[in-house]
């Protein structure tokens, strides 16, 4: 009784003395952390600052045009845009137009005039692929993209349940597709959207025990699910190009290891190399083996590195006949794939060197007729789609802007499982905050007003697609010399032109 008295008797500020002295003392006898041990109690803050150092530097130090790897002006369109608020800028740019690499795209001196019997004249949105995939091959499904931009591969279990729940519902509205990234098909890419299968390296939910390809299980996918309208072979990704993906135990859930069969309360850790092939024969008989199984369009996906085996598939093509009916080239820039900062930072090309080397390759053998190119690495802004358009892509893929329109901060924890938002995260409790109704439409939102404004841009240049783009109709700056360049000069060669008549005409074909 004496002991409880005597404790009531201390005041607050009493028992914060004796709880600071408690730290001093604990922090004195670890050995762990010696600025704690060195500095008691003070010590402490340098680690709480460091805590929320990044956010601090987001919200209040870095100014608009400082964060990587989207900065705040960029973000703010991404949000505006999937919100339908204000996304214009007033009193003109803040950006430094000299820095190298700044993107000049040319207008022409009378912009296109839209006719009333144009389809964009009154849906200012619509921008069907000028290009049919499959249809050199004879594939028995050849599919022709309703939608100049779509969705990149993103898988569930990188991303939650509600994530692609909302992305799928928003691409269906819009009428775009949704790649699955290599982690399989799920329960929650159902939801009406065109789908285009992502087979990775451990070939999740298409696989047996150990790990193999079972093409049985593709067929009986394709199948089972008629919206799945191609299927593509992921050699590689921008962010870890040459190792294989990683899934930690804490993310898989007993619905995930069903989804890719795989074991509970393991890391998922795929290898860096298929096992179904070898080399560049093996490989497109494996892509020919799938096309004719399934009678869809395959392709494949990676990031870009040394070129010899580049050049070798393309000479295997034009020698056979036979080969990928798309190749999607991953930029180095990454997303929200988790890797050792040594390859999200320095292994393979970023987006505009890899593609320009890879298309050239097919270009110097007349093969860019029968190959629909798809451009993926920091492309879901305008300008940048417009250069991708520029240099001889066909289609665009977004992924880390897709998450910001569904609300995703930038914190660049994927990798966590501990994802503020709900977007990249397996925890019930986060992702439980997004409301897939209202981010499916935030997602239609941000699709439609990319792709009205790539429109918008190509009118601008005299154009009704932008697939008419050419390589001299964009320009580069060069930094400090005080030039500008156009893309052909800066990555040397000029684009094949693409076999367009007008969009309606697009409108009409049908797969």
């Amino acid at each position: 009784m004496e002991l409880l008295t005597l404790l009531g008797t201390i005041s607050w500020w009493g028992w914060l003395l004796i709880g600071l002295l408690l730290l001093a003392l604990y922090d004195i006898n670890q050995k762990k952390h010696t600025i704690r041990h060195n500095f008691p109690i003070v010590g402490n803050i340098r680690y709480f600052l460091e805590s929320f150092g990044p956010e601090l530097r987001q919200y209040i130090v870095a100014n608009n045009r400082e964060e990587l790897p989207f900065n705040r002006q960029q973000r703010a369109w991404i949000y505006a845009s999937s919100k339908q608020e204000n996304n214009f800028q007033g009193f003109g740019t803040d950006q430094d137009i000299t820095s190298a690499g700044y993107i000049f795209i040319k207008p022409a001196l009378l912009p296109l005039k839209l006719s009333p019997d144009n389809p964009n004249y009154n849906s200012p949105h619509i921008a069907p692929s000028a290009k049919v995939i499959g249809l050199f091959h004879k594939r028995r499904k050849p599919y022709h993209p309703p939608s100049i931009v779509n969705i990149s591969g993103m898988s569930f279990g990188s991303l939650s349940a509600a994530a692609i729940e909302s992305m799928n519902k928003g691409a269906l509205k819009f009428g775009c597709y949704h790649n699955t990234g290599e982690g399989g098909l799920s329960p929650y890419h159902k939801f009406g959207a065109d789908v285009v299968v992502n087979i990775g390296t451990s070939y999740f939910g298409v696989r047996d025990n150990t790990g193999n390809f079972v093409m049985e299980k593709l067929v009986k996918l394709v199948e089972e699910n008629p919206f799945v309208r191609m299927l593509e072979l992921k050699l590689s990704q921008g962010a870890k190009p040459g190792k294989g993906g990683v899934l930690p135990a804490a993310k898989i859930t007993a619905e995930i290891a069903e989804i890719r069969h795989v074991e509970m309360g393991k890391d998922v850790i795929s290898p860096a190399s298929h096992s179904a092939f070898s080399d560049i024969p093996t490989m497109v008989a494996f892509i020919e083996a799938m096309a004719t199984e399934t009678g869809l369009p395959v392709g494949i996906k990676s990031a870009v590195g040394k070129l010899e085996l580049w050049a070798e598939l393309a000479d295997y093509m034009l020698e056979t006949g036979k080969g990928p009916d798309f190749i999607t080239i991953d930029g180095g820039e990454g997303g929200t794939g988790a890797a050792p900062p040594s390859f999200a930072d320095h292994v393979s090309l970023p987006f505009v060197y890899g593609f320009s080397k890879v298309y050239q390759i097919f270009q110097r053998r007349g093969l860019t007729s029968r190959i629909t190119f798809i451009a993926s690495g920091k492309l879901g802004l305008p300008e940048s789609a417009i250069m991708a358009f520029a240099m001889g892509a066909d289609l665009v893929n977004v992924g880390r802007e897709a998450m910001l329109s569904i609300g995703c901060i930038q914190a660049q924890i994927c990798h966590t499982n501990r994802c503020p938002s709900g977007v990249a995260t397996q925890s019930k409790w986060l992702q439980a905050g997004i409301d897939t109704t209202l981010k499916s439409e935030r997602f239609y939102n941000y699709i439609k007003a990319l792709t009205k404004e790539i429109l918008e841009i190509s009118h601008a240049a005299g154009y009704e697609h932008p697939c008419q783009f050419t390589m001299e109709d964009v320009d580069l700056a060069m930094g400090d010399n005080n030039r500008i360049q156009p893309l052909c000069d800066a990555y040397g060669y000029t684009k094949d032109v693409v076999a367009f008549t007008s969009i309606a005409d697009l409108l009409k074909i049908r797969t």
